[in-house]
């Protein structure tokens, strides 16, 4: 079975970056769509951008749209979130999910597989 391990998260402040990673193993990312969703304390877990692996089609949230970058690297079948511009209200855990279809898909219970999230904090 594929599982998925996110890295990358820290502590940065607000107008800065990080760049997350989700990383595959035992199923390869192609033929499927990887998604990124986050989730705030006492939030609801929200879609943030997703990708068609085999074409790189990319599909982002309206809050993160302009600063956010979806890309990936076959050889190392690793997805990558590109988080530019931080604001304070991106403070989240970061969960990186595939499914086996490609294709744009927002809803969080589209996706199959979930890696464990990773903490991105953005301070003043």
């Amino acid at each position: 079975q594929v599982q998925l391990v996110e890295s990358g998260g820290g502590l940065v402040q607000a107008g800065g970056s990080l760049r997350l990673s989700c990383a595959a193993s035992g199923r390869s990312f192609s033929s499927t769509s990887v998604g990124w969703f986050r989730q705030a304390p006492e939030k609801e877990r929200e879609f943030v951008a997703t990708i068609s692996w085999h074409d790189a089609i990319t599909y982002y949230a309206d809050s993160v749209a302009g600063r956010f970058t979806l890309s990936r690297d076959n050889a190392k079948n690793t997805v990558y979130l590109q988080m530019n511009n931080l604001k304070l209200e991106d403070t989240a855990v970061y969960y990186c999910a595939s499914r086996l279809t490609s294709g744009i898909e927002i809803g969080r219970y589209e996706y199959d597989t979930w890696g464990q999230g990773t903490q991105a904090t953005v301070s003043s």
